[in-house]
């Protein structure tokens, strides 16, 4: 209905250059957003497997009509979207509302129980991704060609400094973690 056909991954490089894999949507961005997605997911789920002491969830929080998802619609469907179908969102099943999205997204980053490596529904109920996204080589492959891809920006944005950020206070030890 929105236009989306799934992800269409080739490589962490051909998707930086905007490539996908033919067959995608004649929206423009939207096999860049839907592949942008199957990634993320793959992403949260490798690294559960690969860091299992800390917690990767990931959330589909549903359609919420009332957010930018639809800027460039006519200024008639923009309106309609924010006014009207935005107060049918919470009793349409798959639609949600920022509110209702960040509650369950909420829930899920409090969950005591410390599940790791789940993709969650709008509601807040685990649910399965693609067969390739739940793939373990689909999932080890993105992250690597991601990592090898980040390893050839230099200076100051490179891997070593974007990982540090990203692991700081989980991989150099107290001294370290003193000095910038």
């Amino acid at each position: 209905m929105a236009g989306f056909r799934g992800g269409r991954y080739i490589s962490a490089e051909a998707s930086a250059r905007g490539e996908w894999e033919p067959g995608g949507s004649k929206m423009p961005g939207a096999d860049a957003y839907a592949t942008s997605k199957q990634c993320t997911l793959a992403t949260a789920l490798e690294f559960a497997r690969e860091t299992p002491r800390l917690r990767f969830n990931v959330v589909e929080p549903g359609f919420s009509p009332a957010t930018g998802l639809g800027r460039d619609a006519n200024v008639f469907l923009r309106l309609l979207g924010k006014y009207i179908l935005s107060m049918l969102a919470p009793h349409i099943k798959y639609w949600s509302t920022p509110k209702r999205a960040a509650r369950m997204i909420t829930k899920v980053l409090l969950n005591e129980l410390g599940e790791t490596g789940i993709y969650y529904d709008e509601g807040g109920r685990p649910m399965l991704g693609s067969a390739l996204v739940r793939d373990p080589k689909f999932q080890d492959r993105v992250v690597a060609e991601t990592r090898a891809l980040l390893s050839t920006i230099p200076g100051q944005y490179g891997v070593d400094k974007q990982l540090a950020v990203v692991a700081g206070p989980f991989s150099r030890s107290r001294a370290e973690r003193k000095t910038p």
